[in-house]
């Protein structure tokens, strides 16, 4: 009898393809947070349908650079912070993890925020003891349910953004100018045009998206008794790539099919009825109410708050996971809080002080504002080091990214540090 080798061994029954589906999906979704909604409303409010090309721009850079993230950390084992930390100087992973740190939890008060108004739109109250009732539920369920469980949870909450594809359709559409504006855009060289534009770009590519992928896949592998980092099991690697790649690019699709659909929306109702200064989301639901309907205006206000819903453990966990690795604390929503006290303290932290700020006369939109510099001036030595990383045989073993996806992951950091680059000017120019 003919012994196999590990490779030659049979692997297991294919899943079904939505079984496959998790970091990425989550991931993508979590981007389209309240903040992000408010962000591609005021896109579609101010300019109509000229900037519903950004979601088809910003789609493949989305989908490389995520999976760079993925594969680092299903290949090596470990998450981001924790790669800085063994292999680049501690001033460089301490900066980018203390600005990501406030740069989330910023995002965070500004997400509650948004969902406390949202709810005070739909059902009346005060919004404070929303906010209140909205972080202490998010603690509670990362803290005591296992990420095996947990997981699930956020997948389904990934349905409350079909809430804005069907907006769309409870107003009238011009289908045919819509498709003609998606693909032949009327550009526009206006500070206030280029502004709007980077912070798409800045909104839709984000630091904490890439800690949280990568973490991921860390937690999947550590929940697979048979699995090990691909570097030491190579054997794994072709099936983990395939759902890599699969649920990347559907989160990322979904992630860019919501953000289309939020321009749209606002482009068809808000901009065509001269309303244009959109600050909040909460604000752009109140304001879709006499144009659009009731209808409209209830799924607008639920997708906000089911968006925050997911994406306050995204943001909260990214930090934690940042911070852990930075630090090397054991870091895993697996673990149980008293195995895991400092990385579980980071996500109550993170978040109480998200809801902290909520109770402040600090204003949320200038302290997002703020949060959406910071995060794009530390996502771009983020993505340079997560491209030097993948590119690296001591971190990623035999499978050190290739060519294609090299290409287009430096395509996307280019493009975020050019972002970058006219947003510091702008802010230059309006000093």
């Amino acid at each position: 009898m003919t012994n196999l080798t590990a490779s030659e061994l049979p692997g297991p029954p294919e899943e079904l393809w939505i079984n496959k589906l998790g970091p990425g999906l989550i991931t993508g979704a979590a981007d389209d947070d309240p903040s992000g909604i408010a962000t591609y409303s005021q896109a579609g409010a101010q300019f109509g349908f000229s900037m519903l090309w950004t979601t088809l721009f910003t789609y493949p850079l989305m989908v490389g650079i995520q999976i760079v993230s993925a594969q680092i950390g299903r290949v090596s084992g470990h998450g981001l912070a924790t790669n800085i930390r063994r292999h680049y100087p501690p001033w460089l992973l301490y900066c980018i993890v203390g600005l990501l740190l406030l740069a989330n939890t910023i995002n965070i008060a500004a997400d509650i925020a948004a969902m406390s108004e949202a709810l005070k739109l739909l059902v009346g109250g005060a919004t404070r003891f929303y906010a209140l009732g909205f972080g202490m539920a998010s603690v509670l369920l990362q803290v005591f349910i296992p990420y095996n469980r947990y997981v699930r949870i956020l997948k389904w909450l990934t349905l409350a953004l079909l809430a804005y594809v069907g907006v769309v359709f409870a107003v009238r559409v011009p289908w045919d100018r819509v498709i003609i504006e998606t693909f032949l855009p009327h550009l526009s060289w206006k500070t206030e045009f280029i502004t709007t534009v980077v912070a798409v770009f800045g909104t839709t590519i984000s630091p904490y998206l890439f800690l949280w992928q990568t973490s991921q896949e860390v937690e999947e592998e550590l929940a697979d008794p048979k699995a090990r980092p691909l570097k030491y099991a190579p054997q794994q690697a072709h099936a983990n790539f395939r759902r890599i790649k699969l649920d990347t690019h559907i989160g990322m699709g979904f992630s860019n099919l919501i953000a289309y659909f939020i321009i749209l929306t606002t482009a068809v109702t808000l901009h065509q009825h001269g309303v244009t200064d959109i600050q909040t989301s909460a604000q752009a639901a109140s304001a879709l109410r006499p144009i659009a309907g009731e209808f409209a205006f209830w799924l607008f206000s639920a997708g906000i708050i089911g968006t925050g819903l997911l994406a306050i453990p995204v943001l909260a966990g990214s930090a934690a996971y940042a911070m852990a690795g930075a630090f090397d604390w054991k870091n895993s929503l697996e673990s149980k809080p008293s195995t895991a006290r400092k990385f579980y303290s980071i996500i109550v932290l993170s978040t109480l002080l998200g809801v902290a700020l909520c109770f402040t006369p600090i204003d949320p939109i200038k302290a997002l504002y703020w949060s959406a510099v910071i995060n794009g001036v530390i996502s771009v030595p983020i993505m340079i080091i997560m491209m030097l990383m993948a590119g690296r045989p001591d971190i990623m073993g035999r499978f050190v990214i290739r060519r294609r996806l090299r290409r287009l992951g430096w395509a996307c950091t280019s493009v975020m540090a050019l972002a970058v680059v006219i947003m510091l000017v702008a802010l230059a120019g309006s000093a």
